[in-house]
């Protein structure tokens, strides 16, 4: 027990690594890392040895949203939320709440100081919204009697509205017809942590629309705006990785990650240490190419360049480790399954893995298995999940992560089939699987699927899995942004039956 904990607190100074221990080792590093907020930007395609700031990579938008306070004019008698209810001594505190949420997670609220308190003054502050189009309006509540002025601020301004509704200033019928409508996000609670979340959904669509995913494909060439999140998918011939990769020198950098990863491994099976090197070579070059092209995210058909022996290694190592640090690194140049990695780590500050789905028919569960997945699962800032270093399952080659995921932890599967379609299943972990006996991919995971009566049933294929249950969330940002969200059915009828699905 002693050896495994050991490790544990190794591994969460392994994967800070990319900031912290190596702006000593490159002699751009100091350069680098005074521009490294403009992400992706700052890098001459040049030196394959000048460092790369991974963390410089993931989008950082402005994000900017507006804050009004709307109620009936006071004093008022009778009526909710109640005369008792110090109106200003709350309006204070939230305001301050706010702006606290907003500074932590990088977002800028401009706050209304005067409340809007009648239907003229909610008609003039959706003109003054329509004028300033910031990425959001926040509204909160103040009285029960004024939902009409807040639909109405909805309808003429035409911006994703989130509205806080504290407890006593609203009744299940308050905001029928617009609870459930596009463009909006009630929260009626005390609990500011809602309000948290809705301002992480309007951050995570801006990054959506700051990143271009750098797609890896045999005679790749062109590039497209997504319509619907607004990214940006540039598509690049495949050699370009294995040309960089044969250029990138074995330096101080590549042989720090090589040991870090080593070391903060539970253990080590197949990979010798030149396959680790080769690893930590592979992850440079995909930073360097990455920053070439200042992108922000990269898919690579990482296994028709295995198929045709191009690498000697496969990116599963560098996959992960740009997983930790918030940046996506998607498998087989696959477009929407990048798109679904990039909204857990956006949306949820969390990375997962993408995923081939097996039905295990005995006990009647998903195995969810790939040999990419991030080690931080529990949060970016958060220590690593036990994990082991293993050889790429399929070509028997290089480093591929073994990452041992929690028995009983809730899961989440989320899978973007377009860019306006969301895949959304919940479950729970039951045990990690072992390759070998079995085969497939290195992590290899038991779910006890929510509401799937049968795992044969559960759609998609490339779903990520991360932790939590955030099925609300993810249902409530496809709202704010018009995406079809989609279950997997709860029960397949039997041919001849009459039973609904």
């Amino acid at each position: 027990m002693s050896d495994h904990h050991h490790h544990h607190s190794q591994k969460c100074s392994c994967c800070s690594m990319s900031r912290r221990c190596f702006m000593a080792t490159a002699g751009a590093a100091a350069g680098a890392a005074a521009l490294a907020g403009v992400a992706g930007k700052t890098y001459a395609a040049g030196d394959p040895a000048e460092y790369v700031d991974l963390a410089s990579l993931r989008p950082k938008p402005k994000v900017r949203i507006t804050y009004a306070v709307v109620r009936q004019p006071p004093p008022y008698w009778l009526g909710w939320p109640g005369t008792s209810y110090d109106l200003e001594g709350w309006r204070t505190k939230y305001r301050r709440e706010f702006e606290d949420i907003a500074k932590r997670i990088g977002v800028e609220l401009n706050v209304v100081d005067k409340p809007v308190e009648s239907a003229e003054a909610a008609g003039a502050f959706a003109k003054q919204l329509k004028a300033d189009k910031p990425d959001a309006v926040l509204i909160m509540i103040q009285h029960l009697h004024c939902w009409q002025w807040v639909k109405n601020i909805l309808e003429q301004s035409s911006l994703p509205t989130l509205v806080f509704s504290p407890v006593g200033t609203c009744f299940t019928n308050s905001f029928q017809g617009m609870g459930h409508q596009t463009g909006v996000h009630i929260v009626s609670s005390l609990e500011t942590s809602g309000v948290e979340q809705a301002m992480r959904m309007v951050r995570a669509k801006r990054q959506f629309e700051e990143t271009r995913l750098l797609v890896l494909r045999k005679d790749g060439k062109g590039e497209n705006k997504l319509p619907r999140l607004g990214t940006t998918v540039t598509t690049i011939s495949r050699d370009s990785l294995p040309a960089l990769f044969a250029k990138m020198p074995e330096n101080d950098e590549v042989r720090e990650v090589a040991q870090k990863m080593s070391k903060a491994a539970q253990k080590i099976v197949e990979p010798s240490s030149q396959d680790v090197l080769n690893a930590a070579r592979s992850f440079t070059a995909a930073k360097r190419l990455v920053a070439d092209h200042q992108a922000n995210a990269i898919t690579t058909d990482c296994l028709g360049m295995v198929t045709q022996k191009e690498v000697p290694t496969p990116p599963c190592m560098a996959a992960a480790m740009f997983q930790d640090a918030g940046v996506t690194y998607g498998c087989e140049a696959d477009v929407n399954g990048a798109l679904s990695l990039m909204l857990t780590s956006y949306l949820f500050d969390r990375p997962g893995y993408m995923n081939d789905p097996v039905p295990e028919t005995v006990k009647n569960l998903l195995i969810a298995a790939h040999c990419v997945s991030g080690t931080k699962l529990n949060g970016f800032d958060q220590p690593s999940e036990p994990f082991v270093l293993r050889s790429h399952s399929e070509s028997a080659l290089g480093v591929a992560l073994q990452v041992l995921l929690r028995e009983g932890q809730p899961v989440t599967l989320a899978r973007f089939n377009n860019d306006s379609e969301l895949i959304i299943d919940t479950g729970t972990v039951v045990a990690n699987v072992q390759t070998p006996p079995a085969g497939g991919c290195r992590t290899s995971v038991e779910i006890k699927m929510d509401r799937v009566e049968d795992a044969r049933d559960v759609l998609g294929f490339h779903q990520v899995v991360f932790y939590g249950n955030h099925r609300r969330e993810l249902v409530d940002f496809c709202q704010l942004y018009g995406i079809k969200v989609v279950n997997s059915p709860e029960r397949t009828p039997l041919p001849g039956s009459d039973v609904k699905a």
